[in-house]
């Protein structure tokens, strides 16, 4: 029976390799280099290598050093540069902590072993085993006692200059760019930095971080429109979340107080430099607080992982230079509209505004819940990208979301920010809606705009309106978007240039 899955095995790994030599005639070179390893009974990929140190440790170390090691280091990495001279063999390696020189000489480790080397090339990665020297020209090097192949690469590393300008290789294969591009691979170190210190701020103010479901049986939470799979043991349509905060909401109401959550959400939108149809959101929610307590609080968070990532408060994003210091400007959004796109919207009808639409090239929105505050809400897109410096748009049309408290001031406005810099929104936040009656009447407007063709209204989520009948606290909340707060922190055009597999359109092969 073994024999049999043994020759099953064998004969997929000939079909394999037989594909691999259709392709170029480097692939062809690795691959029979491959095969002569195994003709010479040695494998190629082992299980395990064990290392003493990592190279970084290795250069810390022997940084002072004046004269050989006596004691040996066993490190490994991948093969990035080979210059073969006779009899001395010189490679580069380099692991996730650093790069070092490896000598290799025939006299030291054999006529045999030595030759073991004509079968690495550039992306093999190889254990290797010796002792500490500086050459000539200062340069701290591993003198190789021993080797081990750890794993024979197949397909030659692009080269440095040309391929990885490309930006399909840099995005479908994210894997070649971090192995080519130190830069890229500091962008994806950064990201995870700032995402610790945006946990470190929230939990230093007594925020409970919490997880809540990716699938749910109905999405809300914001306007888009979903993704929709289906669940074969329910025998039912559920969807991937678009949003954190129905479910997060639920949880104020059973208790807690001070909460947050970041995690993925997923809307079947459009792709472009800032929109990905996967990305990180963080949700939190304050009781007892309203919009103006997040506005002072997302300034402050701001501020402090911009301390700490970059160590100031200014910074450059594609060449203009943005400065956080508080207080940020504050502008309605009618006064923005009048200040950036000279349009006194007060003043204007609909048609008025219909015809900028227009002659701007954006879309009309239609259906019966179409209002004035709707069309106000579209023409502001002319103004997001005139916005560099760190500002609060505030009070929004009531029109713009059902989740929302009624301005306690302004007739027909909500208590809604949304704070803006270099032309990108970087998160929402209300005073929220905790009155389930008019909640009620909010999510019925929408399930209408829904069934009159409205892809990104919601349907009326009856479980949460129960909810929110045993009472909410007052409530401030608020959503960031994580992707585009590292791209400003990062000076990252991109959205993709920040996410590590960013949404692309497949190709074949």
């Amino acid at each position: 029976m073994a024999k049999n899955n043994d020759s099953k095995e064998e004969q997929a790994r000939k079909n394999i390799k037989k594909q691999l030599l259709k392709e170029n005639d480097l692939i062809r070179e690795r691959v029979e280099k491959l095969n002569n390893l195994y003709l010479k009974n040695i494998n190629p990929y082992p299980h395990k290598f064990n290392i003493t140190k990592k190279i970084s440790e290795i250069i810390t170390k022997h940084k002072g050093l004046k004269k050989e090691s006596t004691k040996k280091e066993k490190t490994a990495g991948r093969i990035i540069g080979l210059r073969r001279m006779g009899k001395a063999t010189f490679l580069d390696i380099k692991d996730a902590t650093g790069k070092i020189q490896a000598y290799f000489n025939q006299d030291i480790l054999g006529k045999e072993k030595y030759k073991m080397l004509k079968y690495a090339d550039n992306g093999d990665f190889i254990g290797i085993e010796g002792t500490i020297f500086k050459t000539q020209t200062k340069e701290l090097t591993i003198k190789v006692k021993d080797f081990t192949i750890l794993s024979k690469s197949l397909r030659p590393l692009p080269e440095k200059y040309h391929g990885l300008k490309d930006m399909e290789l840099k995005y479908r294969q994210r894997y070649l760019d971090l192995l080519m591009n130190s830069d890229s691979r500091k962008v994806f170190e950064t990201r995870t930095r700032i995402i610790d210190a945006v946990r470190e701020f929230y939990k230093s103010r007594g925020y409970l971080e919490v997880e809540t479901p990716v699938l749910e049986n109905i999405y809300g939470g914001a306007a888009a429109r979903p993704f929709k799979t289906f669940h074969h043991d329910l025998k039912k349509d559920i969807y991937m979340r678009i949003s954190l905060e129905l479910n997060l909401k639920r949880l104020i109401i059973g208790g807690f107080e001070r909460i947050f959550e970041m995690g993925k959400v997923f809307r079947n939108e459009s792709i472009d430099i800032t929109h990905n149809p996967e990305y990180t959101l963080l949700e939190s929610y304050e009781a007892y607080a309203d919009y103006e307590d997040m506005m002072d609080m997302f300034e402050d968070l701001f501020i402090y992982v911009a301390k700490k990532i970059l160590g100031k408060t200014k910074f450059k994003y594609q060449g203009k230079t943005i400065n956080l210091s508080k207080p940020w400007k504050r502008m309605t959004m009618q006064k923005a509209i009048k200040r950036y796109a000279h349009l006194d919207v007060e003043k204007m009808t609909e048609k008025d505004i219909k015809n900028e639409l227009i002659k701007h090239n954006i879309e009309l929105p239609v259906g019966e819940h179409v209002t004035k505050g709707i069309l106000i809400n579209e023409l502001f897109k002319v103004v997001e990208e005139k916005l560099i410096q760190p500002v609060f748009i505030i009070d929004h049309p009531k029109e713009t979301t059902p989740l929302c408290k009624d301005h306690r001031k302004k007739k027909g406005a909500i208590e809604r920010f949304e704070p803006f810099m270099c032309g990108m929104e970087m998160a929402n936040a209300y005073t929220e809606l905790n009155d389930p009656i008019e909640q009620r009447r909010l999510f019925r407007g929408q399930e209408k705009r829904r069934k009159q063709g409205d892809e990104e209204a919601n349907p009326v989520d009856n479980e949460f309106c129960k909810a929110l009948d045993y009472g909410m606290p007052p409530l401030g909340g608020i959503g960031i978007g994580i992707d585009r707060m590292v791209m400003l922190l990062t000076d990252s055009k991109s959205i993709r240039d920040v996410i590590f597999f960013p949404t692309m359109k497949p190709r074949e092969e």
